[in-house]
């Protein structure tokens, strides 16, 4: 019986709230010790909270896939109600099931190709705007270039003009992803507190932005093949026959335009960063664009062909995955690795961690694209390797981020080579995504050339 089994061993701080001081200064920084110390399960406290962090693939694979009945998302993601209500991300059970299938036509497999070309028309627009050797907020201008890609893609709409103030909005409401972890949030979250303002106000202009979206959709008579088209004209023909109402609309659109845009600009963000600090990867990147591609911009048709730009990628996302911790609560009492976990426990299992463990990647903190062979693929065991997540609540999105990557990267390596501002301080700042601390600025420098 679970309730037999000893609870998770772990840490006792000497100090009241000692973990919730240093999972604040250092999240990834504390999970990394405790894991080190602890091994695959570990118990810690925040606040009131305890909570059971997994490290091992097979254990992790038993909460997402085999046993995800028994598991509702944890409170870590359910802060993100306040900005994306009851969308993909943050809704349960047979609403997550209904909203999944109204959205699934739209990122299948024969649909996503036809988002390639606008994918590199917008890159282009955006290399365009560069200088060779001038300074640029590589963040931000990723940033702004998956924003453009997802308004156009998503929702065949152009936001460029606005994406500053969409993007300082996002930030604003991100910013408030730790408060989220502390006790009494709900009760934080309630006080006239100038960064509770700025959220609500952020909130309303991203509403107004996503609502005028949805108003103008609606007014056409043509269906246009993007996604928001496709909600619009979707009927649950497997539940009652219904489609969308406004606010479910707003939900999904909203959580679509944060999930599409954000994971990507940073996984190209951290994608630049690692080739300007490994100059023998960054040269076989760039051969073999020159061989496939000629100078000439990249199509769908190119992706096979360019496997080495798909390694860059996934070796990205095995160092700095951008959905870098995942949250799941107990609806029932757990037995995990001979441990007793009570119904309502937290349960967290980071990419971060796991895919950096030496147990299953050999020189786990190099940045070597070439192991990502088909035989390290077959050998892994199944999440080793998860920054998409999975089982039923695997990213909907996991084949459109790819092809934007990968076109993304290929179209601005072509030309350009990124270097770090002189002194510029590298550090993460692990929110709902990881992002660098204090923005990623780098010297665009043009490939002798090109």
């Amino acid at each position: 019986m679970v309730t037999a089994l000893p609870p998770p061993p772990g840490p006792r701080s000497p100090i009241p709230g000692g973990q919730m001081l240093a999972f604040r200064r250092d999240p990834i920084g504390l999970l990394t010790r405790l894991s080190h110390t602890y091994g695959d399960v570990v118990r810690y406290r925040l606040g009131a909270e305890r909570i059971t962090l997994l490290s091992h693939p097979g254990d992790i694979q038993e909460v997402m896939v085999s046993q995800q009945r028994n598991f509702t998302k944890s409170r870590a993601l359910q802060w993100a109600k306040f900005l994306l209500g009851e969308g993909l991300l943050t809704s349960e059970g047979e609403l997550h099931v209904r909203q999944r299938r109204l959205a699934q036509p739209a990122f299948q497999r024969q649909r996503v190709p036809a988002y390639g070309a606008s994918m590199v028309a917008t890159t282009q627009r955006l290399q365009q705007r560069w200088q060779d050797g001038e300074h640029r907020a590589i963040d931000h201008e990723m940033s702004h270039l998956t924003l453009a890609i997802a308004s156009k893609t998503l929702f065949d709409t152009d936001v460029e003009a606005e994406a500053q103030a969409i993007g300082t909005a996002l930030t604003t409401v991100l910013d408030l992803f730790p408060r989220f972890m502390l006790p009494l949030y709900n009760l934080i979250a309630k006080l006239p507190l100038p960064s509770n303002r700025r959220a609500a106000q952020a909130t309303h202009l991203l509403d107004t932005i996503v609502y005028r979206m949805i108003r103008e959709r609606r007014a056409r008579s043509t269906e246009s093949g993007d996604l928001l088209s496709m909600l619009l004209a979707a009927r649950d023909e497997e539940g009652d026959g219904s489609g969308m109402s406004d606010q479910q609309l707003r939900d999904e659109v909203m959580t679509l335009l944060l999930a599409g845009h954000e994971t990507t600009a940073m996984l190209l963000t951290w994608t630049w960063y690692l080739l300007a600090h490994n100059p023998e990867a960054e040269a076989q990147l760039h051969a073999e664009l020159d061989t496939v591609l000629g100078g000439r911009l990249p199509t769908v048709d190119d992706m096979p062909r360019l496997p080495y730009t798909r390694m860059v990628l996934a070796e990205t996302l095995r160092l700095y995955p951008p959905a870098w911790i995942i949250g799941r609560r107990t609806i029932e009492a757990y037995e995990v690795g001979g441990y007793a976990l009570p119904a309502q426990a937290i349960v967290v299992m980071s990419p971060y961690l796991t895919q950096r463990d030496a147990r299953f990647f050999s020189d786990p903190a190099a940045f070597q694209p070439q192991r990502w062979t088909p035989a390290l693929e077959a050998a892994l065991p199944k999440f080793a390797y998860f920054p998409f997540g999975g089982g039923a609540r695997q990213c909907i999105g996991e084949s459109f981020a790819w092809m934007e990557g990968t076109l993304a990267l290929a179209t601005l390596a072509q030309q350009w080579q990124m270097r770090l501002v002189p002194h510029h301080r590298v550090a993460l700042k692990p929110q709902l995504t990881l992002r660098p601390k204090y923005g990623m600025r780098m010297i665009v420098q043009r490939r002798s050339g090109h």
